[in-house]
C-alpha cells in the first residue's frame, strides 16, 4: 500500500480492544475499539492515518470503515448484547451515507449489539447540527453515547450538556494532577452531571493503584488502562453482561420549535422595547466573560443590520476563550467576526422574528427569548413579547434549538 488512499478503498484497518472494568468488583463491563492501520507502516498509528485521511478529504469514509471493522469484529467473536462496545465516532461522518460494501455489517450490528458511541468536544464544535443528528439515531436504534477525554480542553464541559452523555470519560491527564485547581473544577462538573442524569463516570489511563485510588475519589465507577489491559484481540469467551450500568437514554421526541416557543411555553411573557432590553441583553453577553470555565453563548439577532460593529467586537473578545459563540440572523455571513460563528437565516424562518440570546456553561445558564411584534418607527421603540429564564434544563432545550442551523466550521477538501 503506497498512500492512505489504498487504505481506505481496501478496508485495510484492524480492530483492537481495552477492557472497561467496573472498579469496586473488577467485572469487565464492556470494551473499547481502537483501530491500527496496516502494521509497521507510519499508518499503524490512527492519528496518522486520520490525519492523512482528512487531508485528502477521506476522513468520514475512514471513520466508518474504523466503526464497521470494530463491529465486525465484535460480532465474529459473539459479543454478548449485554456487555457494551464503544466505538469512536467523528460526528461530521454522519453527513456522509454508510458505504454500500459495508451497510450489512452495520445493520447486524444495530440488531446485536450493544454499542456506545464516543465523540469528543473538538467535534461538538466543530459541527453541532451534526453532532445533535448522530446522538439522536444513536437512541434511536437503542446505543448509547460517551463523551470522550472530558477536562483535556475547558470546552468540553460547557458542551457537555448538548451531548447529554451517557457516560462520561475523564482524561487522562486529570489522574496525574489530582490537586491541579482545573482537575477539581472538572470533577465538580461531571459530579453534577452525572447526579442530575445518572450517568456512569468512567476514569480513563488507570495505570497504577494510585491511579485506582484518584478514580475513585474523582467519582469514577468504572476504569479504562494498562492495569485492567493492554489493547489487543477480544478474548475467545467474552464475558456476559449481568447488570451492566451503561443504561441508554430513550430517543425524544423532535423538537423543532424556536427559543421562544420553548422559554415562553414554561414561563410568564412580559412585554417591552428593545431599548428596555439591551441592558439585560449586554448583562447576559458579559456573563459569557466570566468565570474560569468557557460557556457556550448563542444569540439570534434577526438581521446582519442589528449585529453591529461595536456587537462584533464583544463576540470577538467572547470568542477568544469560549469553546462556541455563534450569531444567526438573515445576510450574516459563516464568520461575520473573527472566531464566530455565523448562520444566514432563510425567508420563513421563524428565527427571523425572535431576538435571542443564551448562554451555557458548566456552572450556569441563562435565557433572554423575545418575540418582535413588528412595530415600525423608531429601533429603539420596537416592542418585543419577552422571557428570561435560568433553569438549566430549559436554556439548554432552547440552545439546541439553535444548533441546528449551524453549518460545519469547515467543508472537508474531496480529491479524486
Amino acid at each position: 500500500m503506497t498512500n492512505v488512499h489504498d487504505i481506505v478503498d481496501r478496508r485495510a484497518v484492524v480492530s483492537v480492544f481495552q477492557p472497561l472494568v467496573e472498579i469496586g468488583t473488577g467485572r469487565v463491563l464492556g470494551y473499547e475499539a481502537l483501530s491500527r492501520g496496516p502494521a509497521g507502516t507510519r499508518w499503524e498509528s490512527p492519528a496518522t492515518l486520520f490525519a492523512e485521511a482528512r487531508a485528502a478529504g477521506r476522513d468520514a469514509e475512514l471513520d466508518w470503515v474504523c466503526r464497521a471493522s470494530a463491529y465486525r469484529a465484535a460480532l465474529d467473536a459473539g459479543l454478548d448484547a449485554g456487555v457494551a462496545l464503544f466505538v469512536n465516532m467523528e460526528p461530521e461522518a454522519w453527513r456522509t451515507p454508510c458505504p454500500p460494501d459495508l451497510r450489512a455489517v452495520v445493520e447486524r450490528a444495530h440488531e446485536r449489539l450493544h454499542v456506545i458511541t464516543e465523540m469528543t468536544e473538538r467535534a461538538i464544535a466543530e459541527d453541532p447540527a451534526a453532532l445533535l443528528s448522530a446522538t439522536a439515531h444513536c437512541r434511536a436504534v437503542g446505543w448509547g453515547v460517551a463523551l470522550d477525554d472530558v477536562g483535556a480542553n475547558p470546552a468540553s464541559l460547557a458542551l457537555m450538556p448538548f451531548v447529554r452523555p451517557d457516560v462520561v470519560k475523564l482524561d487522562m491527564q486529570l489522574l496525574h494532577a489530582p490537586d491541579d485547581p482545573h482537575t477539581a473544577r472538572v470533577v465538580a462538573a461531571v459530579a453534577a452531571y452525572a447526579e442530575s442524569t445518572g450517568a456512569v463516570v468512567l476514569a480513563e489511563g488507570i495505570e497504577t493503584q494510585r491511579h485506582l485510588a484518584t478514580a475513585r475519589v474523582m467519582g469514577a465507577t468504572v476504569g479504562q488502562g494498562w492495569r485492567f489491559g493492554r489493547p489487543g484481540p477480544l478474548p475467545p469467551a467474552a464475558p456476559s453482561g449481568v447488570g451492566s450500568p451503561f443504561v441508554t437514554q430513550v430517543a425524544g421526541p423532535q423538537d423543532d420549535r424556536t427559543p421562544f416557543a420553548v422559554v415562553s411555553s414554561k414561563r410568564p411573557v412580559r412585554r417591552t422595547t428593545k431599548a428596555d432590553l439591551m441592558p439585560l441583553s449586554r448583562h447576559l453577553e458579559a456573563l459569557a466573560l466570566e468565570g474560569p470555565e468557557p460557556p457556550v453563548l448563542l444569540a439570534c439577532f434577526q438581521h446582519s443590520r442589528h449585529f453591529s460593529a461595536a456587537t462584533a467586537r464583544r463576540f470577538t473578545r467572547i470568542a477568544a476563550h469560549s469553546p462556541l459563540v455563534a450569531a444567526l440572523g438573515e445576510g450574516l455571513t459563516p464568520i461575520p467576526a473573527r472566531g464566530v460563528r455565523g448562520a444566514d437565516l432563510a425567508f420563513g424562518d421563524l428565527l427571523r422574528g425572535e431576538w435571542n440570546v443564551i448562554v451555557v456553561g458548566p456552572h450556569r445558564a441563562a435565557a433572554l427569548v423575545a418575540h418582535d411584534l413588528g412595530d415600525v418607527g423608531t429601533d429603539g421603540d420596537r416592542r418585543f413579547d419577552f422571557a428570561l429564564t435560568h433553569d438549566r434544563p430549559l436554556v439548554i432545550e432552547a440552545a439546541r434549538s439553535l444548533l441546528r442551523n449551524l453549518a460545519p466550521a469547515h467543508t472537508p477538501v474531496l480529491t479524486g
